[in-house]
């Protein structure tokens, strides 16, 4: 039996460059393409393939919303993400609503064969250029804990503020993906400062971003 794939991708040009290397392959095929994150889960409900290739940030609904919610249902389909995203943080929440596949799509065109192959055979399929950067991530994060042993001392919050101001957002900015008040964040950030002995208007901003990739 042919192996059936659904692409859910809003950009039609890489749409078309999948379905040009499935479509190489006479045991491959694919049953459908979505390209708004509300349609997902119900084309997947209607054709239920084997494999769903899930491109994480679609307009209207994200893709971990969409795994969380096919997860639910508990369907044979197999879900490989689609992404551009590196960090551990967004890998471990994919990963753990029971995704089998964590692709990059800069390497999708030479990973997507092996990883449908992969992930019928009830295999996990991670590219390649990912397991080398959560290693190196990995090194990186424990060479900035020696360097500053309090680090680890930062309570979940104050972690995920520290990641944020990284990605130069603004305490307003992250009060509201957050869901926490203005004052509360710019009270961890002080926190975030004490711990990390950082001074200077700009201290916690400058260290935020120069190490951007190991926090």
């Amino acid at each position: 039996m042919k192996i059936s794939i659904l692409i859910a991708d809003d950009h039609p040009v890489f749409r078309k460059g999948l379905r040009d290397i499935i479509a190489e392959h006479p045991d491959l095929s694919v049953v459908g393409e979505v390209g708004e994150g509300d349609q997902v889960v119900e084309r997947v409900m209607t054709l239920k393939p084997s494999v769903l290739l899930l491109d994480l940030n679609m307009p209207g609904k994200h893709g971990v919303d969409i795994a969380a919610e096919l997860s639910e249902h508990n369907l044979p389909t197999k879900i490989i993400v689609l992404t551009m995203h590196k960090e551990a943080g967004m890998f471990n929440k994919i990963m753990d609503l029971g995704v089998s596949g964590y692709v990059l799509k800069e390497s999708a065109v030479n990973d997507i064969l092996a990883s449908v192959k992969a992930v019928m055979n009830d295999e996990h399929y991670i590219s390649p250029e990912i397991s080398s950067y959560l290693m190196k991530r990995r090194s990186r994060r424990e060479a900035l804990s020696k360097e500053y042993p309090t680090l680890e001392s930062l309570t979940a919050t104050e972690q995920k503020i520290l990641k944020l101001i990284s990605e130069d957002k603004s305490s307003r900015e992250i009060a509201e993906q957050l869901f926490i008040s203005v004052r509360t964040v710019e009270n961890h950030r002080m926190n975030i400062c004490n711990k990390l002995n950082l001074h200077g208007s700009n201290g916690l901003l400058k260290f935020a971003i120069e190490h951007k990739s190991s926090l």
